[in-house]
């Protein structure tokens, strides 16, 4: 569910990036950190905003500390094995390598491969959808931008631009 403050926060980064936005429609995701950052601190911000500015920044910080800590090869033992690494286990349960168990390791198994195949069903959706633009632009060589090139071959509106997609409503 969006709650206003999420929308306010949304509102504040679209807008930033559509200002930061160069004639080609490229903007640089370091500037548009550091844009979003000064916009909020210089903006008088509801409390409300402002706590859901705090709780992503907060699951940004976890996210970060998790990334950090997932399991990975080491060059020098060849094993995956730190004690200060973190399996996850799903519904939001972390453990440390140093502390887990058979059914853990089980468990961090089973979603490292349903992760997996997840990403390469996407990935072959994003493969396929490249190929697809890829032989259109071919054939049109008229066409320069995608968003040309979906309007006219592949019958793209205004009124496919549902806002549940953009959020992932």
């Amino acid at each position: 569910m969006t709650t206003t403050a999420e929308m306010r926060l949304r509102h504040i980064v679209e807008q930033t990036a559509l200002k930061l936005t160069d004639a080609d429609g490229r903007f640089h995701k370091r500037q548009l950190t550091d844009a979003v950052r000064e916009q909020i601190a210089r903006e008088d911000l509801d409390p409300h905003v402002k706590a859901a500015a705090l709780d992503k920044l907060a699951q940004s910080l976890v996210t970060g500390f998790g990334e950090q800590r997932n399991p990975r090869r080491h060059s020098r033992t060849g094993r995956f094995f730190h004690p200060e690494y973190v399996f996850k286990l799903g519904n939001g349960v972390w453990v440390w390598m140093n502390r887990a168990t058979d059914s853990d390791v089980v468990q961090w198994r089973r979603l490292s491969r349903n992760n997996r195949t997840r990403v390469d069903q996407a990935d072959n959706e994003i493969q396929d959808y490249a190929d697809e633009v890829l032989d259109a632009f071919r054939a049109h060589r008229d066409v320069v931008y995608l968003g040309d090139l979906e309007r006219v071959v592949f019958g793209w509106t205004e009124d496919d631009a549902d806002q549940g997609d953009l959020f992932g409503s």
